[in-house]
C-alpha cells in the first residue's frame, strides 16, 4: 500500500526543496542507512516547517548539491562541520555542540595538564552559554547585547597564545573559520548549534533499529518521499496532518490529474 501512495505524492519532494532554498534558516545532517544490506546514509534536509529526506549509497557533496542546488540561496545553513556543505551556495553557521565536544574531550584525554584545564574551563562555558542564550526570556536588545559580548569573549580566548599543540588546533578552527561561526550573533533567529536537524531524524533512528535499514531501492524511495511529505505536513498542520493527508488522497482517487503539493501544503481546495 505504501508504494502506490508513495508514487502519486512522487512529484511533491522535489517543490518542498524549492521551498526549503528560499527558507531563512537551515539545516542539514546525515545518519547511518542500511539497504539491502548495504551500508549507506539518510539526509535530513530541514526547516521549521520542512523535512527533506534522502536515502542514498553515499556521503559524498553531490547530495547535498542536489538539496541546495548551485544557485546563490538567501539566509544561513546550520551544519556540522563535514566537508560535504561546504559549497553550499548560501551562508554558513558551523554547530558549537560539535566544537564543544573536542574541547571536553581533551580534559579527558590530559586530565592533568593545566593549560588544557584552564582552556577547557573558560571555553566550554562560553560555548554553552551561546547555545543557550536563545532559549532565555530575555528582549531583542538584551540579546543582541549578550551575544556581542559573547563573540568577543570567544575570540579574545581563541587568539590567546597556547603552547598545546590540541589547543592550537581547536583555536585554528575558530580564527580560520569565523565567518562561519557568529550568524547568531546578528540573528536571533539562527541558532550556533544544529541540536534541530539531531531531533528530526529520532523517528528514523526508531525505524532503523526496528527494520535495519529498507530492503530495497524501491522501499528506500518509499520512505523517502513519505517520510519528506508526512514529516513536512505535520510541521505545518500538527493537529490535522492526518485528516489533510486522507482529505488529499481522496481527491487524487477522484481526480490523479491534481497537484498533491498544492492540496497538502498550498490549501488548494477548489
Amino acid at each position: 500500500m505504501a508504494a502506490p501512495v508513495a508514487q502519486l505524492l512522487k512529484a511533491v519532494p522535489a517543490k518542498l526543496i524549492n521551498d526549503y532554498r528560499q527558507s531563512f534558516v537551515k539545516f542539514a545532517d546525515e545518519t547511518k542507512w542500511r539497504n539491502d544490506g548495504t551500508n549507506g546514509y539518510a539526509w535530513l534536509f530541514s526547516t521549521s516547517q520542512l523535512s527533506i529526506y534522502r536515502i542514498r549509497p553515499t556521503r559524498s557533496a553531490r547530495v547535498a548539491a542536489e538539496v541546495l542546488g548551485i544557485a546563490p540561496l538567501p539566509g544561513v545553513l546550520v551544519v556540522d562541520r563535514y566537508g560535504a556543505y561546504n559549497k553550499a551556495p548560501c551562508d554558513i553557521q558551523y554547530c558549537y555542540e560539535h566544537l564543544r565536544r573536542p574541547v571536553e574531550d581533551l580534559v579527558k584525554e590530559f586530565p592533568n595538564h593545566e593549560e588544557i584545564k584552564n582552556f577547557a574551563d573558560t571555553v566550554v562555558p562560553l560555548l554553552s552559554d551561546a547555545m543557550g542564550l536563545r532559549s532565555l526570556n530575555i528582549s531583542d536588545d538584551a540579546y543582541y547585547k549578550k551575544a556581542s559580548q559573547l563573540k568577543a569573549d570567544i575570540i579574545h580566548e581563541m587568539n590567546q597564545p597556547a603552547e598545546h599543540a590540541a589547543i592550537q588546533t581547536i583555536q585554528t578552527i575558530f580564527q580560520q573559520y569565523a565567518h562561519r561561526l557568529y550568524h547568531w550573533v546578528d540573528h536571533r533567529d539562527i541558532p550556533p548549534e544544529n541540536n534541530f536537524s539531531e531531533r528530526g531524524f529520532r523517528r528514523l533512528v526508531i525505524a532503523r533499529k526496528i527494520s535495519f535499514g529498507s530492503q530495497s531501492d524501491n522501499g528506500a524511495k518509499t520512505r523517502e518521499i513519505l517520510m519528506t511529505v508526512l514529516h513536512s505536513l505535520r510541521k505545518g498542520e500538527p493537529d490535522d496532518y492526518r485528516k489533510k493527508f486522507k482529505l488529499c488522497l481522496n481527491q487524487l482517487a477522484q481526480n490523479p490529474q491534481r497537484d498533491p503539493y498544492h492540496l497538502l501544503f498550498k490549501n488548494d481546495t477548489s
